[in-house]
């Protein structure tokens, strides 16, 4: 059995950084897929194929918030049951968990199957990218039951202190998606649909390596066959905490939707340099969710150990260190953008608007983390609908009326770009201000 971290004792930076580096180098192994996919079609299909594997992200990005939300909730709700020594119950919440993976994922490919083409047209998606972009999209989404399985084992590792097992799987996935992904595109000629069929058969390796060590596991992780069943009581609990987490992620994609209609709207080549510029993005945020994914488990640990005092210290340090990492990683990714962006494509043109989104966009990358850890502890505290309502209000709708009213009058890229800074700013001060609120309830008077 792996050593695992216990939140509930000793120091907490280490621990943390522990915790949150091996869990966002694991997600950031998971956006590699991606990349790779993206560096593959860049380098050797061209700028539509790069613009098609772009124009289907956001799209991605909303499915996989509605099941990595539930297994946010299912990660609270094993925490908590750990941190009261309830192994017991942490166990059978554990098999329903593992259930509800299982039937998240079969409904979820099977929408995307049938919404695909319809939601790419709904997109703006250019005319010479969308047979691609539905071609790539459609092969992605039998990949999305794998992935929705593997994240909510992943959940369960979480929850009991083990971030480095679920690292060492995806590495070797990953290194299975670009040994294909060359394959796939150089010597059978086979596109997007290659890379996305690279990708899939990563996840389903992944999440049968995961579902393997949770099989050979002992104690309250342990997983068995026969137990696989689900239970209401524990459904009804990650559900209360799960679906808000997915609303909120769900809720940022359609908005982030809605944006990259915008961004279809001004040409393939904007699409592609935006597809480029999007990777950064992504690595800024893995990290990010390293960070906030700790401030969960700990808070929601210590909560139901009613030990208040180091929940408040978690927070804290999860709030210095994500800003210390995350500012770091921003400033390389904008200083050497030119740089890092001509590993995707080799058209100087689009290398140079990616620069463009870098620089306006991930520079204040440390809003968004913010806005996440202190969701995260929202969450562990047990309220988690209170960040979903306050990023529906300042994010969603803020961006959706930029869109329509300052986009529609000044039609660039630049000025869709301004409006991430722009709702970060407001959303990550409205949930530090509800956090405050929520401190002083349920953490002095509990």
């Amino acid at each position: 059995m792996a050593k695992r971290i216990n939140p509930l004792e000793g120091s907490l930076w280490d621990k943390i950084l522990a915790f949150a580096l091996p869990l966002a180098a694991t997600s950031i192994i998971q956006q590699l897929f991606n990349s790779c996919d993206v560096a593959t079609v860049g380098q050797f299909s061209g700028s539509h194929s790069l613009a098609a594997v772009g124009s289907t992200a956001p799209i991605t990005n909303l499915f996989i918030t509605i099941f990595v939300g539930f297994s946010v909730g299912a990660n609270v709700i094993i925490s908590r049951f750990l941190g009261a020594q309830r192994e017991d119950r942490a166990n059978q919440a554990i098999h329903t968990a593992l259930v509800l993976s299982i039937i998240t994922g079969f409904i979820v490919s099977i929408i995307g199957e049938i919404i695909a083409r319809p939601l790419l047209e709904l997109m703006s998606t250019p005319k010479e990218v969308l047979p691609l972009a539905v071609l790539y999209l459609r092969v992605c989404f039998i990949g999305m039951f794998f992935l929705t399985i593997y994240n909510f084992e992943s959940a369960i590792l979480r929850a009991g202190g083990d971030t480095k097992r679920p690292l060492y799987c995806l590495i070797i996935s990953g290194t299975i998606n670009v040994v294909l992904n060359l394959v796939f595109v150089i010597l059978f000629k086979l596109d997007v649909a290659g890379v996305a069929l690279a990708t899939t058969i990563a996840d389903a390796t992944s999440s049968l390596l995961l579902f393997r060590i949770l099989y050979k596991e002992e104690g309250a992780l342990q997983v068995r066959l026969d137990n696989m069943k689900m239970e209401w009581v524990y459904t009804k609990e990650i559900l209360i905490i799960g679906i808000p987490a997915a609303i909120q992620g769900m809720l940022f994609n359609i908005s982030n939707i809605i944006i990259q209609s915008a961004i279809n709207s001004l040409g393939a080549d904007i699409v592609a340099a935006s597809t480029v510029a999007l990777n950064f993005e992504m690595y800024s945020y893995f990290l990010i969710t390293g960070f906030a994914q700790a401030a969960i488990t700990f808070t929601s640990q210590n909560y139901g150990a009613k030990n208040y005092k180091r929940c408040i210290q978690s927070i804290r340090w999860c709030m210095l260190l994500g800003t210390l990492f995350t500012g770091a990683i921003s400033a390389l990714f904008v200083s050497f953008s030119p740089v890092l962006a001509g590993i995707f494509t080799s058209d100087p043109a689009i290398v140079k608007i990616a620069c463009v989104r870098i620089s306006i966009v991930v520079t204040f990358e440390v809003l968004n983390m913010t806005i996440e850890i202190m969701s995260g502890a929202l969450r562990g505290l047990g309220n988690p609908m209170i960040s979903t309502v306050l990023c529906i209000i300042f994010t969603c709708a803020l961006r959706l009326a930029w869109i329509f009213i300052a986009f529609a009058r000044i039609h660039t890229f630049q000025s869709v770009l301004v409006v991430y800074p722009i709702s970060w700013a407001v959303t990550s001060a409205s949930i530090v201000i509800a956090y405050l609120v929520v401190k002083k309830k349920k953490l002095t008077n509990d």
